[in-house]
């Protein structure tokens, strides 16, 4: 962590919402200028609050930066209704998940918010070499399954009848014909859910779907074999999802139990 926020003097104002704003509290009006004064997080919030442009962070892509100040707000009730259309998908059809569904998919995990502003979060997708990565999982189910049974888990009597499906009838529990996979790939858990949480409401802006398997997650983290493939040796998967075109055409929203809320 250091110094990497820029104050252009010739451009600020001195009005100090970047003060107000800093939550490390690392800037400061000095002779009606804001200064930095130590290291930050690099959270940008003074990029984004500042009125002349003023403050920057040039280790990153100012181009990337953009202004907001004339979109209107999110609609709220396409929001829920998002939400609340969204299903587990479980049945894709054969259609190529485009890639500029995935890349919105990848900007919405990037721009998550992470621990401490870390941005330490990994994103693995599987598109091209997903047939042999599946060939892969299902030769290592056994192996995986083998291991649980030594750990009295309840998962490897789960992937014992999971393998004898697919070895005797081709029957695929596990990856329901999606054509993308996906790995969240962090050490803090709350960032690799609320990351996978935004990637799928940019699926769902799509018309794509997604899966989130825990089932996946505990094969692929139980083989050394699947993580060597993938370059994640030796790193933390949070959150495993599959993702493409549902081949289920969902009419209406599913019922749920009434929210379960304390206000005091």
């Amino acid at each position: 962590m250091g110094i990497a926020v820029h104050i252009d003097a010739d451009r600020c104002i001195g009005c100090g919402e970047c003060v107000d704003d800093c939550f490390p509290g690392v800037l400061r009006l000095e002779d009606g200028i804001a200064v930095v004064s130590g290291p930050c997080l690099e959270c940008g919030h003074c990029v984004a609050v500042c009125p002349t442009e003023a403050a920057s962070i040039p280790s990153y892509d100012m181009e990337d930066v953009e202004s907001i100040n004339r979109m209107p707000a999110l609609n709220s009730s396409q929001l829920i209704r998002a939400v609340k259309s969204r299903r587990s998908v479980r049945s894709y059809t054969s259609e190529t998940l485009d890639d500029a569904v995935i890349d919105d998919m990848i900007q919405a995990a990037r721009y998550t918010p992470t621990a401490r502003n870390r941005q330490r979060t990994k994103i693995v997708v599987v598109k091209k070499g997903l047939a042999e990565f599946k060939q892969m999982l299902w030769d290592e189910l056994p192996r995986v399954a083998e291991r649980l049974a030594q750990e009295r888990s309840p998962y490897a009597r789960i992937f014992d009848q999971m393998h004898e499906a697919y070895r005797k009838n081709s029957e695929d529990r596990l990856f329901f014909n999606a054509p993308t996979f996906f790995l969240v790939v962090t050490k803090n858990p709350w960032d690799g859910g609320l990351a996978a949480a935004n990637m799928e409401l940019a699926a769902v802006a799509h018309g794509a779907g997604v899966l989130h398997s825990g089932y996946l997650r505990h094969i692929v983290s139980g083989s050394k074999t699947l993580e060597s493939w993938l370059g994640i040796e030796g790193k933390e998967i949070s959150c495993c999802m599959l993702a493409g075109y549902p081949a289920v055409s969902y009419r209406r929203t599913a019922p749920r139990k009434p929210a379960s809320v304390i206000l005091r």
